[in-house]
């Protein structure tokens, strides 16, 4: 299949489309474990989570998406899933995700759940069924199960390796080998046989016929393996991964997979979507799957990872824009989540850190398409660094020092002056929050005009009330080095917005014929025009583009 097949549309099973809500939708991801815990036991779970839905709700994003909240022995912390259709007791039950998604409808949110096709956990019934199983079986069928190499099968199947670091390869007692791309305590299932086509068709409907409104797709490039699977031929993969070409990665047979689930979403009413989380070394290889028939969007990792700079920002924008366009789907615009280090962080930390986090946000929630807002980056929450040793549980870190996750998964700071901050009942959190972020916190922040959170409210009222923003097309205009400058019209050009961001080091004078309606820091208005400084955005209502 060539490129260019997979970027054409593909006919046919094409629902019709009332809202489109998900094309503009901001979507705010829950990390359950982190967000708020009902119980006392420094865990998040679902009733804490039902309990901050006026929060949610009054910062007026559109949905939510729940990280994994299934049956696990949480070796990768939920994304190692023992039962789909059940709720693990750290969370709940499963009339609490009852009552959950009842209410965040009650609220006007949509539930988007995380749902983990590539793998399950080595305690699921089939794994454990397959391990009491012999070689060539139809329980081992499930999963890729493979003889060794060499005389004595003593060597791994290939030379693939896992995302975590080392082989990708466990050998059993029986000297069978079994793959995992992931910790050895996920092993990857075998999408060549129809069975496990039958059960996740099965885990979807029994989610969909409880009321969510969709599904975050973990890596939704990995299903499909290439035919033999040949050897990769280089070390130290890792590298590799969104940048190359893999036998285990963004092969072209994982789109039959997605267009299977998209005939089903679509066979339910109120618009339920499917979001890939996919690596692609291309943009237009990522692309292919947000065509017609397959899922609705993906996550744009090239923008998390654009650099601080006009020129190449821009050019990561048009991309996207180009890219999701010729397949007719909406843009995705994401800064952070729970498998990077947060943007604050990345963007210099400190002062420099967040007014470049403050600009972001503006850049980000002006774009055209669908935003995506980590739980914390509307607190300006920067990434632990310095976590003890003792708590540090995330299997990503055996890639190396600093490959750990957990500093961006710390617990939010809800309210007072000492750690947990509200959280939860209890004394601690799984992870310790820092003293440092009694600043931080909801309710230090909540009446405090230049805080983050109130530009976070602001941004997401005029995004919501604003005819400009949303769907639609983005107008380039001519701007000073170092700045991006664009406008966004309404459908009858009625209305326009303007978005200025200045990405270099010093201040810049932008012409601004309008209203003024959001910056994201200190500006000086000269007449007709501001004087922008470093690392600061600005929103008008356009009355006049030259």
């Amino acid at each position: 299949m060539t490129q260019d097949t997979l970027l054409a549309p593909a006919a046919g099973d094409l629902a019709a489309e009332d809202t489109r809500w998900w094309r503009d939708a901001v979507i705010y991801q829950v990390y359950v474990r982190s967000f708020a815990d009902s119980d006392g036991d420094g865990v998040g779970d679902l009733p804490g989570i039902r309990s901050r839905l006026p929060y949610l709700a009054g910062l007026g994003v559109d949905a939510l998406w729940l990280t994994p909240f299934y049956v696990s022995p949480m070796a990768d912390f939920g994304y190692d899933v023992a039962d789909y259709r059940d709720v693990d007791p750290l969370f709940g039950t499963l009339a609490d995700a009852r009552d959950l998604i009842a209410d965040a409808h009650a609220h006007g949110l949509r539930i988007i759940a995380d749902i983990v096709p590539n793998h399950t956990s080595d305690r699921h019934a089939w794994f454990r069924a397959a391990l009491a199983a012999p070689p060539g079986s139809p329980e081992r069928a499930r999963y890729i199960f493979r003889d060794g190499r060499g005389p004595d099968g003593a060597q791994p199947p290939n030379d693939w390796e896992s995302v975590f670091g080392g082989p990708a390869w466990t050998r059993l007692p029986d000297g069978q080998w079994y793959l995992h791309l992931f910790a050895p305590e996920q092993p990857d299932l075998n999408w060549e046989n129809p069975e496990v086509h039958a059960e996740f068709a099965d885990v979807l409907k029994f989610w969909l016929d409880l009321g969510v409104d969709g599904f975050r797709v973990d890596v939704a490039h990995g299903m499909a393996k290439a035919p033999g699977l040949p050897d990769v031929g280089h070390a130290d993969q890792v590298e590799m991964l969104g940048t190359a070409v893999l036998p285990y990665f963004d092969q072209d047979a994982v789109h039959g997979i997605h267009r299977e689930w998209r005939r089903l979403l679509d066979s339910y009413d109120g618009e339920r979507i499917a979001v890939a989380e996919a690596w692609a070394p291309t943009p237009e290889r990522l692309a292919a799957y947000t065509r017609p028939d397959e899922l609705h969007q993906a996550f744009n990792f090239h923008y998390l990872t654009a650099p601080w700079e006009a020129p190449g920002m821009r050019e990561v924008i048009e991309e996207s824009l180009r890219t999701a366009e010729a397949v007719g789907a909406p843009a995705t615009w994401v800064l952070s989540n729970h498998d990077v280090k947060r943007h604050v962080t990345r963007y210099g930390g400190g002062e420099r850190g967040l007014r470049r986090a403050r600009a972001a946000a503006l850049l980000t929630l002006a774009l055209p398409g669908s935003s995506y807002v980590y739980q914390g980056e509307e607190l300006g929450l920067p990434e632990v660094l310095d976590l003890p040793e003792e708590f540090q549980q995330d299997p990503q870190r055996l890639r190396g020092e600093g490959a750990g996750r957990d500093g961006c998964r710390v617990p939010l700071p809800w309210e007072g002056e000492e750690p947990p901050f509200g959280f939860g009942a209890g004394a601690a959190s799984w992870l310790p929050i820092p003293t440092a972020w009694r600043d931080l916190t909801v309710a230090a922040q909540r009446d405090d005009p230049g805080s983050m959170l109130a530009l976070y409210h602001e941004a997401l009222r005029i995004r919501r009330e604003h005819p400009a923003l949303g769907d639609g097309d983005l107008r380039w205009l001519t701007g000073p080095p170092g700045t991006l400058v664009f406008v966004r019209e309404a459908g009858d050009g009625d209305r326009r917005l303007a978005c200025a961001i200045n990405m270099g080091d010093r201040t810049v004078r932008v012409r601004v014929h309008g209203s003024p309606l959001l910056a994201s820091g200190p500006l000086d208005v000269d007449g007709e025009h501001v004087h922008l400084p470093p690392d600061t955005a600005l929103w008008w209502d356009a009355e006049e583009i030259a």
